[in-house]
């Protein structure tokens, strides 16, 4: 029995650190391109269930422990780039282009693979950049608002210390504590807490297309779907990168006209239900992050009442939760950012560009940074000393003795391969 039980527990577990550790990041960014409360609302509940419904059907499918998640990233994204020209109707059309182009890559393996091949140095700074604003606000909030965020990351940091899993939910309880206690009885009278689906005819324009569109989908596969993967291969699989991408954009379709921004792979929560602590048998663990996708549609049913707490809250306080949440996300994008020393000019390049939020004949800062990071590369590469023969002696000393297992880097050579999982 509680071989059975251990999974589902699991997953429960996935889709509860999943949903409290960043739905504030979806609703400050929905809110930052122009969604109304009601519109936000729907945003999440819609992510919810297309999450759930694409992790259902990969693991099922699959066998897999594939556990599916909103772009964290991608949300990030919308609070840099701010409301495009034409508003929540432009966004909700850039959306549903970002879910064509993962749908494509997952149908044309060389799209996926050209993502991919975008250095991790300018991949990483882009992110950066986009997170960096976020990641400012507990400072701001501590300056602006000390009685009430000084408990709420104080609270972070203890539960950091002694409980990380749990570090950003805590958090977020010390938070909505701080709320009630400061926001009138009457602040949620007016508040629509049932959850329901707002539909926004979708618009379109070349500035919303080139500054939204194409960075959403840039940040969703290399800060999401690749790592994802890698996280699945690091712990034996092969999974089929092809039929993921294809289910997570048509789930990414789906919510677009009701406001969900992005669907992924998981990368932050997918360890908890493809590691060890899922199930001892590899083979079982796919029964967590079916769970996992089960637990978090229902969780979407709060979406009403997690809206309705946010937009009674001080701003600050929001975009300090959402920052903590952020934090670890964006010291792996500046250590991906600034390891390589030939390339680091060109990342700082990207991540200032990036950071500065700039808007350029309507086009964001994300994608400028990109631009510059690459042109950077491609003015400087004949700068690079060239590289040292390998000495043959020590090349023999460093070659294992015995297989090793599969790690990240084998999964981005591994992403397109569709074929069944190690362990079967």
């Amino acid at each position: 029995m509680t071989g059975r039980v251990q999974p589902v527990l699991a997953g429960a577990v996935t889709a509860l650190v999943g949903f409290a550790s960043s739905f504030t990041v979806v609703l400050a960014g929905l809110r930052a391109v122009g969604a109304s409360d009601a519109q936000a609302a729907s945003g999440l509940l819609a992510l919810c269930v297309a999450c759930g419904l694409a992790a259902a059907w990969l693991g099922w499918r699959h066998r897999i422990p594939m556990s599916v998640a909103w772009s964290t990233p991608g949300a990030a994204l919308l609070v840099a780039t701010g409301p495009p020209p034409g508003g929540w109707p432009v966004a909700v059309g850039a959306f549903l282009v970002s879910g064509v182009l993962i749908v494509a890559a997952g149908l044309f393996p060389p799209l996926g693979r050209a993502v991919a091949a975008i250095p991790k140095p300018v991949a990483g700074a882009m992110l950066a950049g986009v997170l960096l604003p976020l990641c400012t606000a507990p400072v701001r909030a501590l300056v602006e608002l000390p009685l009430v965020a000084g408990p709420v990351v104080v609270g972070w940091l203890l539960l950091h210390r002694f409980a990380r899993r749990w570090a950003v939910p805590g958090a977020l309880v010390v938070a909505v504590a701080a709320i009630a206690l400061t926001t009138p009885s009457a602040g949620l009278g007016g508040a629509t807490l049932t959850p329901s689906i707002t539909l926004t005819a979708p618009a379109w324009n070349a500035s919303a297309l080139v500054g939204l569109a194409l960075p959403l989908f840039l940040v969703t596969m290399a800060a999401q779907n690749v790592p994802g993967m890698a996280v699945l291969v690091g712990y034996g699989y092969r999974p089929p990168f092809g039929a993921a991408l294809r289910a997570t954009g048509l789930a990414s379709l789906l919510a677009a006209p009701a406001g969900g921004h992005a669907v992924n792979l998981a990368a932050i929560t997918a360890a908890l239900a493809a590691g060890p602590d899922a199930h001892p048998d590899p083979e079982r663990r796919w029964v967590a992050s079916v769970t996992a996708g089960v637990g978090l549609a229902l969780l979407g049913l709060g979406a009403g009442v997690a809206t309705a707490l946010v937009a009674v809250a001080p701003p600050i306080l929001i975009e300090a939760v959402a920052g903590l949440a952020l934090l670890g996300a964006l010291a792996t994008a500046l250590a991906s950012a600034v390891t390589d020393p030939t390339t680091r000019e060109a990342a700082v390049v990207t991540f200032v560009v990036t950071a500065s939020g700039v808007t350029l004949i309507g086009v964001g800062g994300a994608f400028w940074g990109l631009v510059a990071g690459c042109l950077m590369l491609l003015l400087f590469h004949h700068r690079r000393p060239p590289a040292a023969p390998a000495d043959p002696a020590r090349t023999a000393d460093a070659l294992p003795d015995a297989p090793q297992r599969s790690t990240p880097d084998q999964g981005n050579r591994a992403v397109h391969d569709d074929r069944t999982p190690l362990h079967h």
